[in-house]
C-alpha cells in the first residue's frame, strides 16, 4: 500500500506556534477584564461587601485613589483589558499590524501596575487582592509578550 504522507507547512515552528500565543494573551486578558469589570461594578452600585472582612482591601478601593476625575479606576483597567483581548484576537487571526499596539497597550499597563503597586505598599499600606491580582494578570501578559520572539 503507497504511503500517502500529509503534506508539510513550510512555516517555522515560531511562525505556527505564535497565533496560540496570541490566543493564550487573549484568555488572560479576559481573566483580568471580569476582575476589573467585577470592581467597577461594586464601586458603582456602593457594594461595600466586595472586600469582606479583608481591611487592607476597603482601605485600598475606599481611598482617594480608587477614581479619577470620579470614574473608578477600575473602569480603565476593565478598558484596557478589552483593549488587549481585542487586539490579541486580531493579532491571532494575523493581523500584524495590531501587535505593536497590543506591545504598547501591555507596556502602559504594566508601568500602571507598578504604580498602583507603589501606592498600595508606600502610600496606603494596604493590599487589596484584587487589585494585587490585576497586577499578576498584566504582569503575565507582559511575560507570555515578551517570551514570543519579536516579528522579522
Amino acid at each position: 500500500m503507497p504511503n500517502k504522507s500529509i503534506p508539510r507547512s513550510e512555516s517555522s515552528p515560531t511562525e505556527t506556534g505564535r497565533p496560540v500565543v496570541y490566543w493564550v494573551v487573549a484568555v488572560i486578558a479576559l481573566l483580568g477584564l471580569a476582575d476589573a469589570t467585577f470592581l467597577t461594578v461594586a464601586h458603582l452600585t456602593g457594594d461595600d461587601a466586595v472586600c469582606g472582612s479583608l481591611a487592607g482591601c476597603s482601605a485600598v478601593l475606599g481611598s482617594a485613589y480608587a477614581t479619577i476625575k470620579g470614574l473608578p479606576t477600575a473602569s480603565f483597567g476593565a478598558a484596557a483589558y478589552f483593549t488587549v483581548f481585542s487586539l490579541a484576537i486580531l493579532a491571532a487571526f494575523g493581523y500584524a499590524q495590531v501587535r505593536r499596539f497590543l506591545v504598547l497597550m501591555v507596556a502602559a499597563m504594566f508601568l500602571a501596575s507598578l504604580y498602583f503597586l507603589y501606592l498600595q505598599a508606600f502610600v496606603l499600606h494596604a493590599f487589596c487582592p484584587f487589585c494585587l491580582f490585576s497586577a499578576a494578570m498584566t504582569f503575565l501578559l507582559a511575560g507570555v509578550l515578551v517570551a514570543v520572539p519579536a516579528d522579522r
